[in-house]
């Protein structure tokens, strides 16, 4: 019996090797623990500017691994769920950092001038796209999939990695009654709760890595 949290994709995603494969996950690795200090790091964003982690020291901060030709991503920005996500963290305070590891030549990998084109069509209220080419800051988180979330407290300890919601489909429909980690995660750090579910298996597309 499958584990409820699999879901068999459709026959074209695997043709075209969306799909995120075992190899590929044990490859990329899993990154730091929960309940330890996130990473640090610095990555350039597509207007140039430089955003160090430590830059938001004591503020809570959300990654977003980004890929807008994923459509599991797609499946989130097309329907406005990810936006509104960004906008609502944003009021409450909250960093949202949507981060691009494709390598040049991937997919999901645009010039900076392109990234702001498709950012601002799809109407992406993220405070920044950092671009990681390299695949440097991506590994060193063990980001495996677009989307792929990460949660981290003011005081920097990561609180939450994994899948944005319970519903590993690329079907707009499937937002509907889909519980979402992210959200809950928030939500109790920020009442002082221990986050009930703080990691999750990420599905998605894989991250483009150059190897």
């Amino acid at each position: 019996m499958l584990p409820r949290s699999f879901s068999i994709l459709p026959p074209a995603v695997l043709i075209l090797g969306l799909a995120l494969t075992a190899a590929e996950l044990q490859a990329q690795g899993d990154g730091p623990e929960i309940g330890e200090q996130a990473p640090k790091f610095t990555l350039g964003d597509t207007y140039g500017k430089q955003h160090a982690l430590e830059d938001y020291e004591g503020q809570w901060v959300v990654l977003e691994w980004l890929n807008y030709e994923c459509p599991y991503v797609g499946k989130h920005y097309n329907s406005g769920n990810m936006q509104r996500l960004q906008e609502s963290f944003a009021e409450k305070g909250v960093k949202w950092l949507a981060i691009v590891s494709s390598a040049p030549g991937k997919q999901g990998y645009h010039e900076p001038q392109e990234m702001n084109r498709l950012s601002a069509e799809k109407g992406s209220k993220a405070l920044a796209v950092l671009l990681d080419p390299d695949g440097v800051v991506g590994k060193m988180y063990g980001a495996k999939t677009t989307p792929q979330m990460i949660l981290i407290d003011p005081a920097g300890t990561l609180l939450y990695n994994g899948a944005i919601d319970d519903k590993p489909s690329s079907r707009p429909s499937s937002l509907e009654g889909a519980h979402n980690y992210l959200v809950a995660a928030l939500e109790e750090a920020m009442s002082g709760k221990p986050v009930s579910t703080p990691t999750s298996k990420p599905y998605g597309c894989s991250v483009k890595y150059k190897n």
